[in-house]
Parts: C-alpha cells; sequence; structure tokens
C-alpha cells in the first residue's frame, strides 16, 4: 500500500524539490519507506506502506530487469503467486531468477508479458503507472470498481498525477481554480461526481479505466465496467447461487488474510462484516482481531450485536464509543483528509474507527459493497415503486398529501417530486440520502449567480445505450443497484474507505468487491436479493450457515450518525457560526434567506433536513479554509471597482 505521484513533460524538466514536496504530502498513505525516478520527460515518486515483504526488496520504484519499464504501485494484487507461476510456465529459462517476495515485481514482469491486457489477470485494488523509457510512454491503471484512487492534471503540456488532490496542490503550476459547476452535483449527490474535482484542471481517473500519455497526445480506454459483465442468461437456482456465493467469498477472504503485518476486521455487527468474520475465523491460523465503533445514544450503536458476535467467534474485540465531543475534531479534520467538498458524515465515526484499529493492526478487512450488489438499502424497494406508470402519473398529488402531513412523510414526499424519469436514479440516491433535490437546486437554495454557472441537470445520470438494448432486461431495482456501483460506491463509499483508513496508516481491504464476485451478483436473479420483502436474501442465507439466527435477526440500522441531535445540542452552535450571514454572502453559492428558513424549519420539528444543513456547513467550511475570497466576491469588487471608474 502507498501513496504514488508522478509528472510527464516534453518541454518542463520538474525540479526535484516538487517531487520531493508532493511525495512528502502523501507521508501518511506509506511511512516506511521511499522512492523516486526522475529522467528528462518523466518523475516518479512512491511512500510505501509495508505489507507483503516487510524488506526494502520490495520498496519502490520497480525496475524492470533490462531497466527499460519502471513502475510505482498503490494497492494490493491478492493473486500475485498465480500470475508469478503462469509466467514461469511461459518464460521457462528466460527469468529463472524470477522468485518475487511481493506483488509489485509480478505486476510490471505481468505488463511485459501481456502488454495492456495484463490487467485483467489481476484480482485486487490498484493504482498502478508504468514509465517506458525507450518509447517515452507513461501508463496509468486504475482497479476496476475504484477502490484506489489516482487524480490528474492535464494542461497538453504538463500532466501530473498523484493519489490524493493535495499532493497535486503542491506544484505551483497547477491552476488551483475552483470549478463552481460541480456544486450542484455536490448538493445533490453529497460528493463530487467523477471525472471532476473541486478545481477546474484536476480530474479523478474513473474505475476500470487506464491513460496513455505520449508526447503531447492524452488517450483513456475503458477496460472493465459493471454493465460490459452482465449477462443475458442470470442465475436463478437458490442452491447453485448458494453454493458460488459461499466459495467465492471464502476465496476472498482467504486471499485478502495474507500479510505479513497484523490484521483485522471492521465488526458493525450486520450481515456484511459479521459474514466476513465468520469466514476469517474459519480460515485464520491465529486468533482474529475485530474493531467496533458506536455511538452513547443506543438508537445508533450496534455495539452491542457486534460485542455478541465476537463472544460467538471468540475474537480479540476492541471497541470506541463516539460522542459529540470527540466527533468534533474529526469534524475539522475531514478537510485535510479530503481535499473537497464531501458531505458522508459517517466519515467522521470511519476516521475514529481507523484511529483505533491502527493501535493493533495495519490491515482490516471491511464490508463496503454488499449492500450495492445484494440490494441492503430501500432505494431499491422505491425504485420499483417510483418506475410503476401509475405511481409516475399521481407523483405530484401524492408528494402534495405528503407534504402536509409530518416530518417523516415530508421526506418521503421529497421522493415523488422528481421531473422525468431519466433522473429518476440519482433522485432516489440523493433523497433517501436527505440531499437537496433537482427541484430544490432550482428553486432558490441556489444564488442567482450560482444558477447561471450550474447546469440543473449536471448531477444527473444516465446509463450506456447498448446497457439498455440489451437482450437481458435489467429491473428498475437493478438498474438502481448499477447506479449505486458506478458513482456512490467510487466517489462516496470508497472514497471514504480509503481517505479515512490510509489518514492513519492503514491498509482498509473490501472482500466482497473482489471482481468475481462482484460479476456474480450482477448475473445473479433480483430475486434472490430481495425475497419475499427480505433484503440480502442469499447473504442471509449464507450467514446462517455459520451463526445462530437470533445474533443476526434484526432490521438493517446502517452506519447513521446522530447529527439531527447533535444539532439541537451540542453542535447547535456549528450551524450558527458556519451558516452566518456574512459567510454566506461572501461566498455567493446559497441563497442566504433560504438557508435561514432551511434551518428554521430543522429547529421547527423538520428533522429530516440535518443532512441538507451538514452539506451546506462542510461546503461554507472547505470555502472558508480552501478558497479565499470567494469567486463571486471577487467578481463583485470588480463590478464595483469598475462602475466607480465609469
Amino acid at each position: 500500500m502507498c501513496g504514488i505521484a508522478g509528472y510527464y513533460s516534453l518541454k518542463n524538466k520538474l525540479p526535484e524539490e516538487h517531487l520531493r514536496k508532493i511525495a512528502a504530502s502523501l507521508e501518511h498513505r506509506g511511512p516506511d519507506a521511499e522512492g523516486y525516478f526522475s529522467d528528462e520527460i518523466v518523475s516518479l515518486a512512491s511512500k510505501r506502506l509495508r505489507i507483503i515483504d516487510l524488506t526494502p526488496c520490495s520498496d519502490q520504484p520497480v525496475y524492470s530487469s533490462d531497466g527499460r519499464y519502471v513502475m510505482v504501485f498503490n494497492g494490493e494484487v491478492y493473486n500475485y503467486h498465480e500470475i508469478a507461476s503462469e509466467i514461469k510456465s511461459q518464460t521457462r529459462d528466460k527469468i529463472t531468477a524470477f522468485k518475487p517476495s511481493s506483488d509489485s515485481r509480478v505486476i510490471l514482469e505481468a505488463f511485459i508479458q501481456w502488454g495492456t491486457s495484463f490487467i485483467h489477470k489481476l484480482n485486487g485494488m490498484f493504482a498502478i503507472a508504468i514509465y517506458d523509457t525507450y518509447e517515452k510512454n507513461l501508463l496509468l491503471f486504475r482497479d476496476r470498481i475504484g477502490i484506489k484512487p489516482i487524480y490528474y492534471y492535464w494542461d497538453e503540456v504538463n500532466f501530473a498525477f498523484a493519489s490524493e488532490l493535495k499532493a497535486l496542490l503542491q506544484l505551483p503550476f497547477i491552476d488551483k481554480k475552483i470549478d463552481y459547476s460541480t456544486i450542484a452535483g455536490y448538493l445533490h449527490l453529497g460528493f463530487i461526481p467523477a471525472p471532476k474535482s473541486i478545481y477546474s484542471h484536476i480530474n479523478k481517473m474513473v474505475p476500470g479505466t487506464f491513460v496513455s500519455i505520449h508526447k503531447n497526445h492524452l488517450t483513456r480506454e475503458q477496460y472493465w465496467s459493471p454493465e460490459s459483465v452482465i449477462r443475458d442468461e442470470i442465475i436463478k437456482d437458490e442452491t447453485q447461487a448458494l453454493v458460488q456465493l459461499s466459495e467465492l467469498l471464502k476465496s476472498s477472504v482467504l486471499y485478502q488474510l495474507n500479510s505479513d503485518v497484523p490484521t483485522g476486521i471492521f465488526l458493525s455487527g450486520g450481515i456484511d462484516s459479521t459474514l466476513i468474520t465468520a469466514k476469517a475465523s474459519n480460515l485464520s491460523s491465529v486468533k482474529v482481531n475485530t474493531f467496533s465503533i458506536g455511538f452513547a445514544d443506543e438508537e445508533f450503536s450496534e455495539l452491542l450485536h457486534a460485542r455478541n458476535i465476537s463472544k460467538h467467534f471468540g475474537t480479540n474485540h476492541h471497541e470506541f464509543i463516539v460522542s459529540p465531543e470527540n466527533a468534533l475534531p474529526m469534524a475539522d479534520a475531514i478537510f485535510d483528509v479530503f481535499d473537497e467538498p464531501f458531505a458522508d458524515a459517517s466519515s467522521i465515526p470511519m476516521l475514529l474507527l481507523a484511529r483505533m484499529a491502527k493501535q493493533s493492526a495495519t490491515v482490516v478487512l471491511s464490508g463496503e459493497g454488499a449492500d450495492e450488489l445484494f440490494m441492503g438499502y430501500g432505494a431499491y424497494r422505491w425504485a420499483e415503486r417510483l418506475s410503476n406508470p401509475f405511481l409516475q402519473a399521481a407523483r405530484n398529488p401524492i408528494a402534495i398529501l405528503l407534504s402536509r402531513m409530518g416530518s417523516r412523510y415530508k421526506r418521503a414526499a421529497k421522493l415523488f417530486e422528481f421531473d422525468h424519469a431519466s433522473a429518476l436514479y440519482n433522485h432516489i440516491f440523493s433523497q433517501e440520502q436527505y440531499f437537496f433535490s433537482l427541484g430544490e437546486l432550482n428553486g432558490n437554495i441556489l444564488s442567482p449567480r450560482m444558477k447561471e454557472r450550474s447546469d440543473p441537470h449536471e448531477p444527473g445520470f444516465s446509463f450506456p445505450s447498448e446497457l439498455l438494448r440489451r437482450k437481458r432486461r435489467l429491473s428498475a431495482s437493478e438498474l438502481q443497484s448499477l447506479f449505486d456501483l458506478k458513482q456512490y460506491l467510487p466517489d462516496d463509499l470508497l472514497t471514504q474507505a480509503d481517505r479515512t483508513s490510509m489518514h492513519y496508516s492503514l491498509e482498509m481491504r473490501l472482500p466482497f468487491l473482489d471482481h468475481r464476485l462482484i460479476e456474480f451478483a450482477l448475473n445473479l436473479t433480483p430475486e434472490l436479493k430481495i425475497k419475499n420483502g427480505n433484503s440480502k436474501y442469499l447473504l442471509k442465507k449464507l450467514l446462517a450457515q455459520h451463526i445462530p439466527k437470533h445474533l443476526t435477526d434484526r432490521p438493517k440500522q446502517g452506519f447513521a450518525v446522530p447529527l439531527a441531535k447533535w444539532f439541537r445540542k451540542e453542535w447547535k452552535n456549528v450551524i450558527d457560526e458556519t451558516l452566518s450571514d456574512t459567510i454566506i454572502e461572501k461566498h455567493g453559492i446559497v441563497n442566504k434567506n433560504a438557508v435561514k428558513k432551511l434551518v428554521n424549519d430543522f429547529r421547527d420539528g423538520d428533522s429530516y433536513l440535518f443532512n441538507r444543513i451538514w452539506q451546506l456547513i462542510v461546503l461554507h467550511k472547505w470555502m472558508e479554509k480552501n478558497s479565499g475570497n470567494s469567486y463571486f466576491f471577487a467578481i463583485d469588487i470588480e463590478r464595483r471597482v469598475g462602475e466607480k471608474a465609469g
């Protein structure tokens, strides 16, 4: 696991002090070793967290035996032993000395053996940069589902990439102009959707793609996507599906337990983490470490369930209780962790959980991805309801009726307030997360000047046309799940998993996101995901083979943060200080009167508005920290000076 960065230009060589500066900003990702490469065109940097092979032999950059290729790499490739055996069997005498002690050398040899198609052989999470010193060609690869990040800058002369935004911002030639057109997407979804970032000239590399930079040309190619592996024939037999799921999860957990450093599991007590704990306990030769976090408010805490699971499997269990007081410093830390507005409040307890886990482990397994693959969210039921043409036709009167009722019904009313079916998937997600709807953004929340800079449909999401023309027609719930896999998972959950863990030099591995499991789930009938109203049906059937039903037979709780309660008591001043008229007017993004009404409605009992308030707090705190005088404030000054001069 590492932080990586690099630079490519035919005209401007990167000074060594700049390369070392961007590497220093990634120290938290790899505090154990560092390495550099430079020639007249390319510079590469690596900060390594030693996980497999703790000796300097596996430090980076990695060089091919003939010196032609050089590589830096972030992540883990779990099947490197099998790939190494295949390379040996095909090359025989050519590399008889090939005895890899870690995955990095295998990755480079696989590229040399198979070219860019080597990427299909890798099972893991990765961001890879390979430079051909003969052809002067730089290649970047990002893993299939987007577990490991790459940000990049390109102005048709200078190209730079890094694991995190903060590293690119160290380079003086990079324009740090804020892209205000992304803010509507942030307010609608809680994150800035790829390929954009908050900065106009910095992009996120899309999952499942590789980028080639040669001379003054940059090309992008998609080598994998969720829709590309959807087949016309689906798995319907429950017994067959259960056996396949069990074997795939066992294989994935076995791969991901491989480590030369202490390993543990994030255990919430829910289905996903309990299944991973069950498999790991059966496969591990040592007692498993588990880590759980909860809240003093039992309504939001799963600690009791996690304790019961830990006791059942006999794990070394560790707990941490989150309070409004110990959470507040983390609410400020998230701006250094994420580098751009990011509204998932569960990142606060995740930071605390990672900090605790690092005291006992360097690798943790976690259950991200299971809800999206096996339909664990209420959004999938809403997708089926709202795809009904009769409900669509009656959505306006239903919304009006619900909006006249209590807070809970007002929130449900928002789900019926969508303009057209093409925006339905991101709308359902947005309202399930309690964020701003497109209707609100097109109403009076955004300032007039922001509306001029925002496309009202910019946050929209559409599926590739070839997917909709397939012989197999996906159900509404399957399409909603696909939206989550392509947007919510990489841009929110996986971003959070990577940044919160790596902030404390902790590697997080995600067994459910083994690409074999993803492809299995995408071709599993929805009837084995939600059956008789029972979500994640097949996962629950598998779990029943490992644990008594009474330990997990309870409603899904999720990892909710009690923000609404905190905003009414301990964090009340956070609202008043951050969303003051002065700050709102300074940045000119939202309408101060609309924000006042939002806060007053929340304090008068509309509790569902808490996440909208949190979004605005995060946005304005980020602007205060990163933008100085806002763009709109500067435009006003210029206009007034011009008026006086006139």
